[in-house]
């Protein structure tokens, strides 16, 4: 059976207001209420706070970090069982270079949907909206948002216009008032620090959690005293307000978690895994239609598969499919040159033409004037669209079905690609040959090599409509 976890996202733009001692914290709280539930936490803060709390040894450079881990490392290969039987990550000062990796919204939605973590993960975010942080707050089945003050609380509509931006519902926000100081009374209906922020937050559409964090002077010495270390408010604090507080908190997410029947890593995966069905039922549609024979030799492909070099479809897709390489390099060598195989100068021209055909696309067209001679509209482009080369190539005998022995490869292509009703030609038709790779040929049909071939088809067909 597949795991998948569900997240926990602690996120301010405001720092000092206590992200990282909720997320450290719950984590202990969350496996002292549930011992046979995975707990896993970790940091895109660079404070080394995750470390300091859970590592059981003294540092090792060799044991991969959260960089790791965003680098595509295996989450069995990065997760630490640290103390209190907490999983871990380490933390890292490195991760400048993952953000190019991380330009995707999704991308640590998946990673966590194929990490094969399990039970509950905590991220610990930096006191900004860069993108790691973004992809923290969409792959989190809650997220938790401190808030002390009102500097705290305006920056929370940052949070909410990105869930807005991006369609997300923002359910799984939830502001939670944090570091309040008790002592602090106001006159009038708002008679404290969370009475008042609670009152703005829901007046501005926000949702509030019920439980807060009070401002403790016992809990602000587990993190800095004389001994170094960084205790937990669970073993070290439990006389104080705030420990009955955590377990409030603790309880409430617990709810949500058995009240979760997916995820969002598992809805996340499962949409992958449709998209990807989807993808290749269209692959293999793709695969159906394509012609038997190179329409240049008139070979089966299945038995003369070598050297499938180039694909080709018409404006109208009605015929696709894959020709010889030294079909078309003769072929063009010909069309271009009007060279036949006995001349002495084909197989050197046969080897240019074969050089620049590998690299652009060759766009043919034949154009029938009523009273004219037929002539093809030959076009070379690059693989961005830009066109490189433009000829016109006579081709006498070819309205009258006749060979003339050094276009006979151009009149089999185009006969076969473009013929219509009583043979005569799709109107306005032309085909396009693309090189792709003799070894694995079907590639170019793969969803994202075919978008490729798709917006090619649109330009080309939109840049024969200006020039006529």
């Amino acid at each position: 059976m597949h795991d998948y976890p569900y997240t926990i996202t602690i996120s301010s733009e405001k720092g000092g207001v206590g992200k990282t001692t909720l997320a450290t914290n719950l984590a202990i709280y969350l496996k002292a209420m549930r011992e046979d539930l995975p707990v896993t936490v970790f940091s895109f803060d660079n404070h080394f706070t995750i470390d300091k709390m859970f590592e059981l040894q003294k540092r090792d450079d060799d044991v991969p970090d959260v960089h790791a881990l965003l680098m595509g490392a295996k989450a069995s290969e990065v997760v630490q069982t640290g103390q209190y039987g907490v999983g871990y990550i380490r933390s890292s000062t490195e991760l400048g270079d993952i953000h190019e990796r991380f330009k995707g919204p999704m991308t640590l939605t998946r990673m966590l949907a194929e990490s094969g973590i399990s039970g509950i993960v905590i991220i610990d975010t930096r006191p900004d909206l860069n993108i790691l942080t973004q992809n923290a707050l969409y792959a989190a089945d809650r997220v938790l948002i401190p808030v002390k003050d009102l500097p705290s609380l305006e920056n929370c509509k940052n949070i909410f216009a990105l869930f807005d931006q991006r369609g997300i519902d923002k359910k799984s926000l939830a502001l939670i008032p944090c570091l309040i100081d008790s002592r602090i009374k106001f006159d009038g209906i708002f008679k404290d620090q969370k009475t008042l922020l609670r009152a703005i937050a829901v007046n501005r559409g926000y949702r509030c959690m019920d439980s807060y964090i009070s401002k403790s002077p016992k809990v602000e010495s587990l993190n800095t005293n004389p001994d170094g270390k960084i205790y937990p408010i669970l073993t070290h604090a439990r006389g104080t307000e705030v420990h009955s507080q955590f377990m409030e908190i603790t309880r409430d997410l617990l709810r949500s978690v058995d009240a979760t029947k997916e995820t969002r890593a598992c809805l996340y995966h499962t949409w992958l895994l449709e998209k990807e069905a989807s993808k290749k039922e269209s692959y293999l549609a793709r695969l159906e239609g394509l012609a038997e024979r190179c329409l240049i030799c008139g070979a089966l492909l299945a038995e003369k598969p070598d050297d499938r070099s180039f694909y080709f479809e018409t404006s109208d897709r009605t015929a696709r499919g894959f020709l010889h390489g030294h079909c078309v390099s003769s072929m063009l060598c010909s069309t271009l040159y009007s060279l036949q195989e006995n001349d002495s100068t084909f197989d050197a021209a046969k080897m240019l033409v074969a050089d620049k055909a590998n690299k652009t696309v060759s766009l043919l067209q034949p154009l029938l004037i009523e009273g004219g001679s037929p002539m093809l509209d030959y076009r070379q482009f690059n693989m961005t669209g830009e066109q490189q080369l433009q000829k016109n190539v006579d081709m006498p005998g070819f309205d009258a079905g006749e060979f003339n022995g050094t276009h006979d490869r151009l009149y089999l292509l185009l006969n076969e690609a473009l013929a219509g009703f009583e043979g005569e030609l799709r109107k306005n038709s032309w085909l396009a040959v693309y090189p792709v790779d003799a070894g694995n040929p079907e590639s170019v049909l793969h969803e994202e090599s075919y978008k490729t071939i798709h917006r090619l088809q649109k330009h080309f067909a939109e840049t024969i409509k200006q020039s006529t």
